[in-house]
């Protein structure tokens, strides 16, 4: 299938404002672009491009004072399948993860494992190890959280929505991944589009969405906390420890975000 991807972003910006973006899809998505998803900035300011230690592509900007209209407008190629389910792809000991997959289970910004680790081992410590454990926490971080926009709070730690149990799909996430590596299975955040294909539409504003991955035998496989099922139409853009890692945007000094429209829709054909 082709999905119709897109964005329109506009900043305010009352003085002289360095940025970093992330709104590419993820390279390895690229060749799967039937058009490309370059920034346009209007009025024009020249793009940097750079890879981060994640493998995430990553625009920079040094904007004059004014406003700023950051827009893309792509078409990507889709399997048109539902996320893999492998319910018999088994954990993986600790001393077997990859070098590179050890970050993954540590602490970071917002996936505190420290103020959750007795409760994971007391809620999943019994649960088969591998793909199950990982959908018994996913069970349970889906029926613990009530998804409201209008609680959103970008500084909200995965132990805060415990306690809490009330956010949007970066909450679920941060939930989601610190258990996953309170148990010893690694686990990373993920942002992309994720549009209503092949499911009733919300009538939600379209956003961009969160879900995880996680590190099993086998290799990497996608969870989805919030919707706690298989999608269609995942486009993944970048991949880091917790949103920290991962922002959309990040500015080096005051910004006002005055405009957001996000695009995902299936092509018909």
């Amino acid at each position: 299938m082709l999905i119709r991807i897109g964005y329109e972003l506009t900043y305010e910006f009352p003085m002289q404002t360095d940025a970093v973006f992330l709104l590419n899809v993820h390279p390895s998505r690229s060749a799967d672009l039937v058009s490309p998803d370059g920034v346009v900035v209007t009025p024009f300011l020249p793009v940097h491009f750079y890879t981060d230690g994640f493998g995430n592509t990553c625009q920079r900007i040094s904007a004059p004072p004014g406003r700023y209209t950051l827009t893309a407008d792509a078409v990507i190629r889709d399997s048109g399948l539902p996320d893999v389910v492998a319910p018999h792809a088994r954990q993986v000991p600790v001393a077997q993860v990859p070098d590179d997959a050890l970050v993954f289970l540590l602490a970071s910004r917002y996936c505190d494992t420290e103020a959750l680790s007795d409760i994971a081992w007391r809620t999943f410590g019994q649960t088969p190890l591998g793909w199950a454990r990982v959908q018994a926490i996913c069970d349970f971080v889906h029926d613990r959280i009530r998804f409201d926009y209008q609680r959103a709070r970008n500084t909200r730690t995965a132990s805060e929505g415990y306690q809490e149990q009330v956010g949007v799909c970066r909450d679920f996430t941060h939930l989601a991944v610190t258990l996953c590596r309170c148990m010893n299975i690694p686990a990373r955040y993920c942002t992309g589009y994720l549009g209503d294909i092949g499911v009733p539409p919300v009538p939600d504003p379209m956003d961009w969405s969160a879900w995880f991955e996680v590190y099993l035998e086998g290799g990497w496989y996608t969870f989805d906390a919030r919707h706690n099922r298989p999608r269609i139409g995942r486009v993944l853009m970048a991949r880091g420890r917790d949103a920290a890692d991962v922002a959309i945007s990040t500015t080096f000094g005051p910004s006002t975000l005055a405009g957001f429209f996000v695009r995902t829709d299936e092509i018909p054909g």
